[in-house]
């Protein structure tokens, strides 16, 4: 990475939990193919701050995490289609003193549901009503699901949420059928206070063909390795998580990356 200078151009993420990952992630190639970029993780309780420092200060780009996803909205200047369909931020790109959200979230489930070959006629059972989940659920409805139930304790969320869709809201996932694709988009299983927690039972699990976690750190959370261990198909927050940064990585710096850098550079963003 180049020494800092003057014309280096910063990018950042606003997070609840912040992780490494990102930073690892974008600074491992900005290292690799000589830009003369850096990144660097926060966390703030004053978003409001945080943004007017975004323009005040020239950062290039933003990544966006809970809970500040939605909230960002009317803070800046321009939603594009990805964000404003789902109301759900994930990305803000700076251009002379105008903030733009986009959400490549949704970019990154579409293209994992289509490389994982996952049937659009299975039936999902879909856990979470949050920022995230707006972006999963679209993305869902956007491959041709057609039979998909959000579990959310939060009625109000939740039904919102499933209605906007077309889809069938529970509260508790006892209340819904059978599921051949079982979906988290909760904190369960994130580190921290519930990173034990299994966010469906294994009757859920072992009547599911494919187990899908969000989380994306750790990358193997309980319902992952649940899902290993069943031998179903798995996809992680990993994956994800990969697959939205580079695309980020793209907005902020306008260089495409392949798959290799960007296989590696999850790697490295996970090395211990």
């Amino acid at each position: 990475m180049p020494i800092l200078n003057k014309d280096m151009q910063v990018c950042m993420s606003l997070a609840a939990r912040p992780s490494n990952i990102g930073t690892r992630f974008h600074n491992f190639l900005y290292d690799e193919l000589g830009l003369n970029f850096v990144y660097k993780a926060f966390t703030t309780t004053d978003l409001p701050g945080a943004v007017t420092g975004i323009r005040a200060l020239g950062i290039r780009g933003c990544s966006v995490s809970m809970p500040f996803k939605e909230a960002i909205i009317p803070l800046v200047d321009v939603v594009e289609d990805s964000a404003a369909a789902i109301q759900s931020v994930n990305t803000v790109v700076h251009d002379d003193g105008v903030l733009t959200a986009s959400n490549t979230d949704y970019e990154a489930v579409a293209a994992l549901l289509a490389t994982h070959g996952v049937d659009p006629s299975a039936r999902v059972l879909l856990r979470g009503s949050g920022g995230m989940a707006k972006a999963v659920t679209a993305a869902f409805r956007g491959a041709g699901f057609e039979q998909l139930t959000v579990v959310a304790r939060n009625e109000r969320a939740g039904s919102a949420l499933a209605d906007q869709y077309g889809y069938a809201w529970v509260a508790d996932h006892d209340r819904a059928g059978d599921a051949e694709v079982v979906v988290n988009v909760t904190p369960l299983g994130m580190r921290g206070d519930e990173q034990d927690t299994l966010a469906f039972p294994d009757d859920r699990i072992a009547a599911a063909h494919t187990v899908f976690d969000v989380v994306a750190f750790p990358s193997e959370t309980p319902l992952v390795r649940a899902g290993r261990a069943a031998g179903k198909r798995v996809i992680t927050g990993a994956e994800v998580i990969a697959l939205q940064a580079a695309r980020q990585f793209e907005r902020y710096t306008g260089v495409a990356l392949t798959d290799d850098q960007v296989e590696r550079a999850s790697a490295f963003s996970r090395a211990e």
